[in-house]
């Protein structure tokens, strides 16, 4: 037999109800704040994601599907998608718009990791950018609608993590100083970070293991070594977020993964999802538009939720989003019984009704199939039905049948659904 190739999965009913849910709240959250969708390839050229995540990351070291087209071209399944949609920004000449380009993208992602809870090789993102603002005032609204899709998708108990990585005037002084200080305390933590003091010393800052937080506390503070301009802009942040009266822990020892981060970075954490708690994660980017050829100046901030944890958050906060309840069974005995059917099911179905028309059966079966399928109601079609105008509804809940005409059928399941 088959099966799914290891690390990713298939997402089966009732439980894409949820993930239904989370993609229409993300999409109504994201209209109201003047987004709007870009979709982008699934692979692109290498060295994109060589050079916007960065040479010496995990991802592009470690963890990309990468392969050599016919052509000879090294092409790369996209293990995050912000520099694919500045790689859009820039080809079609978006900075040519007026105003702030906001963007938002829902979609998988491909990265060969160890599968674990919540972490997939397959995975998939709701991701947004707003490009083409420096303002502090941006970075507050981006996190206020984190906050937004977070709520509204049903997750509660999360908490926001702020911090500033500073910029590239004050950003190589701490890594010198960092690097310094990794000198006489690399050996002592874990073999990634010793191979990251000297390739990507800021990553040792988010390192999750255990062991080496002790060491990692000692270690020198970023906002201890901001210029002036960088902590005015972190300053002006946190104000903004609390006028907005969005609670927030700032995080010294924060970091992204990716190198084009700059100043803001954020989290969002909730304990559901165990050690590995982290539900999104997003920053600045400001430069990182040249570095992908841009001529022009663009700079950015945006996230990515990562939605397989996401979906997992909310099924432990709200389970009843799994019950998918379909509202209407209906019961047709006879052929004319079917036909008249056919025509009712199709124009309660236009009205947005879910309906399940059986094709065939003895009442008693029919109705052990409906409980089965837990239909809110179920309605009996027979000759004498159709002759009287009028229908047998079922409540199969309480049990209750009642006798109704095709518009209170109407008026009863709108009200109900």
């Amino acid at each position: 037999m088959i099966r799914a190739v290891k690390g990713t999965r298939d997402l089966l009913p009732p439980a894409t109800a949820v993930w239904n849910h989370v993609e229409a709240v993300a999409r109504r959250v994201f209209r109201s704040y003047n987004y709007h969708e870009i979709r982008t390839p699934v692979f692109e050229e290498t060295q994109l994601f060589a050079r916007g995540v960065g040479e010496d990351t995990d991802i592009v070291t470690k963890e990309m599907y990468t392969f050599e087209d016919r052509d000879g071209a090294s092409i790369t399944l996209r293990p995050e998608n912000t520099a694919p949609v500045i790689r859009a920004y820039i080809e079609h000449r978006l900075d040519q718009l007026p105003g702030v380009q906001k963007l938002y993208y829902i979609g998988p992602m491909f990265r060969r990791e160890r599968p674990q809870k919540g972490r997939y090789r397959q995975f998939f993102q709701i991701g947004a950018e707003a490009i083409g603002s420096e303002s502090p005032a941006t970075d507050a609204e981006v996190i206020e609608m984190v906050v937004e899709v977070l709520s509204q998708a049903g997750l509660s108990g999360f908490g926001v993590l702020l911090n500033s990585v500073g910029c590239s005037e004050c950003r190589p002084k701490f890594l010198e100083r960092l690097r310094e200080a990794l000198q006489d305390a690399a050996p002592a933590l874990c073999a990634d970070c010793r191979r990251r003091a000297g390739t990507n010393p800021l990553r040792v800052l988010d390192c999750k293991v255990e062991a080496d937080q002790p060491v990692i506390e000692k270690l020198p503070s970023i906002l201890d070594h901001l210029c002036e301009a960088c902590r005015s802009h972190f300053e002006t942040v946190q104000q903004c977020l609390a006028d907005r009266a969005i609670a927030f822990q700032v995080r010294p020892r924060l970091v992204r993964g990716l190198d084009y981060y700059m100043r803001t970075t954020f989290e969002v954490v909730h304990g559901a999802l165990g050690a590995q708690n982290s539900v999104l994660g997003g920053g600045r980017y400001d430069g990182l538009a040249e570095s992908l050829g841009s001529k022009v100046h663009s700079p950015g901030i945006g996230f990515s939720i990562g939605e397989d944890r996401l979906v997992m958050a909310v099924e432990e906060s709200r389970p009843d989003l799994i019950r998918d309840q379909l509202d209407l069974f209906i019961a047709p005995l006879g052929e004319a019984a079917l036909r008249h059917a056919g025509v009712l099911a199709r124009d309660l179905r236009r009205e947005g009704i879910s309906v399940e028309l059986a094709a065939a059966g003895k009442l008693k079966r029919q109705m052990e199939l409906a409980n089965k399928l837990g239909a809110r109601y179920t309605l009996i079609i027979g000759d004498n039905e159709i002759t009287a105008g009028a229908y047998a509804l079922k409540n199969m809940l309480s049990g209750d049948q009642q006798s109704v005409t095709r518009n209170q059928l109407m008026a009863q399941l709108r009200t109900d659904t």
